[in-house]
């Protein structure tokens, strides 16, 4: 199996019947802004090259970002703050991602997150969460033999990934490591680093800037060994 065909195993998941019910109804009576769309309204898979050695790990989709336009972090604004940073440093083609078809690419980097269906109030419960981790295990065992470094952001994002790795088969730390913006945890030769959340909680009220979040991409690029403008 490759990343491809488990793109397309995650996107027909209907695990958890919360999730399913609430994606579908968002999908169906939309934002008036978008009222011209066809939601995507499913789960959303990993977005970036097969390849990629730097991995970032959210926390789920947005109602009217990703579970609209089926792209991570696509059509809303902390996909706006995050693919601007990368797009400065040299990561991205354009610093904007409004669409799935909108020309954007990724160098040398992925995009995934712990629960890939849009969940209410952007809080999925901790069952939730867990039956979603066997995505992110076998998107981690695939990415493996190129992965050098993760960014995680914000602490739900953080404490999904860490059984994750450890299911995927690498060592991590007893106790497991807290979270902290600027964190970095060395996992048999994996560099995973904290970020706080693209959030607009985060980035309206300054606990995340840009370039806050542009240091903590340059840092794990670089230690993924990816060229970055200055």
């Amino acid at each position: 199996m490759n990343l491809s065909d488990l793109d397309h195993r995650i996107t027909g998941c209907r695990a958890c019947p919360r999730l399913v019910a609430w994606r579908e109804e968002v999908a169906r009576t939309k934002r008036a802004a978008f009222a011209d769309w066809t939601y995507w309204g499913r789960p959303v898979p990993g977005f970036g090259p097969a390849d990629a050695s730097l991995l970032i790990i959210g926390l789920a989709p947005a109602a009217h970002g990703a579970n609209r336009t089926g792209r991570m972090f696509t059509g809303d604004r902390s996909g706006d703050v995050l693919y601007e940073a990368l797009y400065d440093i040299g990561l991205a083609s354009q610093p904007t991602a409004v669409s799935a078809d909108d020309g954007l690419e990724l160098y040398g980097v992925r995009i995934t997150s712990p629960v890939r269906c849009a969940p209410p109030a952007n809080k999925p419960t901790p069952e939730e969460r867990d039956t979603c981790r066997s995505w992110l295990v076998e998107e981690l065992t695939l990415l493996r033999p190129t992965l050098r470094t993760v960014v995680v952001l914000g602490a739900f994002g953080w404490q999904a990934a860490l059984p994750a790795f450890a299911a995927a088969g690498w060592q991590v730390p007893r106790p497991r490591p807290a979270f902290g913006h600027g964190a970095r945890v060395s996992l048999d030769g994996l560099d995973l680093f904290g970020c706080f959340h693209v959030s607009q909680r985060n980035t309206f009220t300054g606990k995340l800037t840009p370039a806050m979040l542009r240091d903590v991409l340059r840092t794990a690029a670089g230690a993924a060994g990816l060229p970055t403008t200055p």
